[in-house]
């Protein structure tokens, strides 16, 4: 028969054991440290690739964007199972999903406001619009003072062969700030359209709606915090 435990332990015993319980929680894809209400979704969908490009310097502002502490994808628990979904789906088909951002501070989205408004910054120009002018950008949509990104149920990504992570043509590159990246743009090869469709199908199937000047842009349609942008940032 094992000893009563002491008064004066009870309460370290059971802190112990609800920290055993929320380790087990966060490695299982439950909620991180910053926000209770977003989960990772390596946790959820192991299985989903990663290409967090605004946490390193590929991308239109040409380095490490504010609030980028490490490459996660951090969404809310509905948004990540329904892209669980998505993968599920896809696999049938030799295919996954790359994604690319998702839950995105607003400290972030305050860095891109300022980047666009610096008229001397081209250095990305020529890979990201080079046919649109930078003071066009947010008139264009490709550019904002607030991201449903920062509510936790969007994504940015693609489509790739599981046999070797290759993306399919799409037409145009991730983040390319042009016509051309329209989702229904007629200017794309029809191969390229294909894949957009497929890609617009399969999220559409588990929930999710495109935003059409971007391909690559979906918000989870019933979305559980449609106005609540936050400002955690991914460590």
């Amino acid at each position: 028969m094992a000893p009563p435990v002491a008064p004066i332990a009870r309460p370290l015993a059971a802190a112990l054991a609800a920290f055993t319980a929320w380790v087990a929680l966060a490695c299982a894809g439950g909620p991180h440290r910053g926000d209770p209400d977003l989960v990772d979704l390596a946790g959820v969908a192991p299985s989903i690739a990663l290409d967090i490009r605004y946490a390193g310097s590929d991308n239109f502002v040409g380095a490490p964007v504010d609030g980028y502490g490490a490459p996660r994808c951090w969404l809310t628990r509905p948004a990540a199972e329904a892209l669980a979904l998505v993968q599920r789906d896809l696999a049938s088909e030799g295919l996954g999903l790359l994604v690319y951002d998702c839950y995105r501070p607003q400290r972030a989205v305050d860095h891109f406001v300022r980047w666009a408004a610096d008229p001397t910054d081209l250095a990305t120009k020529a890979e990201h619009y080079p046919n649109v002018a930078k003071d066009r950008l947010f008139a264009e949509g490709y550019v904002a003072a607030r991201s449903s990104h920062s509510r936790g149920s969007t994504v940015d990504l693609t489509l790739v062969r599981r046999a070797d992570g290759e993306p399919l043509d799409m037409g145009s590159p991730w983040d390319f700030f042009d016509p051309l990246s329209h989702g229904d743009s007629r200017a794309v090869s029809r191969q390229a359209r294909s894949h957009r469709m497929r890609l617009r199908a399969v999220m559409d199937r588990h929930g999710f709606e495109p935003y059409e000047p971007e391909w690559w842009h979906f918000t989870l349609r019933d979305e559980p915090f449609p106005d609540r942008y936050r400002d955690v940032p991914i460590r």
